[in-house]
């Protein structure tokens, strides 16, 4: 154990599919040591031991942690055998998961490759999302606010469409409407519809940082009004204003990545839902 930390070391993620989930899992890992900064070897689509080979012969000249998220036994064998050779750490990620899965379920696994990226009725959804999703972006809502899961509310610059295609990747068709104050709300927003609303806010300095980094973009518009933080404070009142007015959720996002946005909106959906379970039963019994 060396008595001084590294500046950095070597992360290689060797995966059998496209190395998505081993990325995630290593992210989740490495950033709790944000004083080493990881250099990540990311090794999607291995599948055979010449493909391997050619993985193992970097990992070589580049040693380090090695992660994998592979299911052909020998190719399991291989890395394992190899990375004792070269005295580096390896681990089979989803190991210790399919060890619990199986103890409970009482029944070995069925490898699949790539299983989690079946084209199936679910990807089909997820796609179908996807497309409403881009379709109704920055206030072209659907004719039937119904045919939206969720609709998002927010100033310039809140993160709304980036959101908006995150939660379709899930499966929710999203559409998104900014708001400007002296601009009303289509009348059919307040109208009976399905669609969870939700609003975006976040704090006028960050606002105005992102909005800076934009004015270049934007020749049309009155910029010094577009950065001021006065103004965004507005901005931001009416918005809160709006949606505590119809009763709908505000989520901060200052300090909140894409994902943790996404998390809350679908969190608040999910307790929604379950409310309207709940009304429904007590109005039946």
């Amino acid at each position: 154990m060396p008595n001084r930390l590294p500046s950095y070391f070597h992360l290689h993620l060797i995966s059998d599919a496209t190395g998505e989930t081993l990325t995630t899992m290593a992210k989740a890992a490495a950033v709790q040591y944000s004083q080493v900064r990881p250099i990540e070897h990311v090794h999607p689509l291995v599948r055979t031991l010449k493909q391997l080979e050619r993985v193992l012969k970097e990992v070589e000249e580049a040693p380090g942690i090695v992660l994998y998220t592979v299911v052909k036994k020998e190719l399991i064998e291989e890395i394992e055998r190899r990375c004792r050779a070269l005295k580096v750490p390896s681990l089979h990620v989803l190991e210790p998961i399919m060890k619990v899965f199986e103890s409970y379920l009482g029944a070995p696994q069925t490898p699949v490759i790539a299983g989690q990226h079946i084209v199936d009725a679910d990807y089909f959804r997820r796609i179908d999302a996807l497309n409403f999703s881009m379709a109704h972006d920055d206030g072209r809502l659907p004719q039937d606010l119904s045919a939206a899961d969720i609709i998002i509310l927010g100033i310039s610059r809140t993160s709304k469409t980036p959101t908006s295609i995150y939660l379709a990747q899930r499966g929710f068709k999203t559409a998104n409407l900014p708001l400007v104050p002296g601009i009303e709300l289509p009348e059919a927003l307040t109208k009976p519809h399905t669609a969870f609303v939700v609003g975006l806010v976040a704090s006028p300095e960050r606002i105005a940082e992102i909005r800076r980094n934009r004015v270049r973009l934007l020749s049309d518009r009155n910029l010094d009004d577009y950065v001021d933080r006065s103004q965004i404070a507005n901005e931001i009142a009416y918005s809160r204003r709006l949606c505590a007015r119809h009763g709908w959720p505000v989520i901060d996002v200052t300090r909140r990545s894409i994902e943790e946005t996404a998390a809350a909106i679908i969190r608040l959906l999910h307790d929604r839902q379950d409310s309207l379970v709940e009304g429904q039963e007590t109005g039946d019994g």
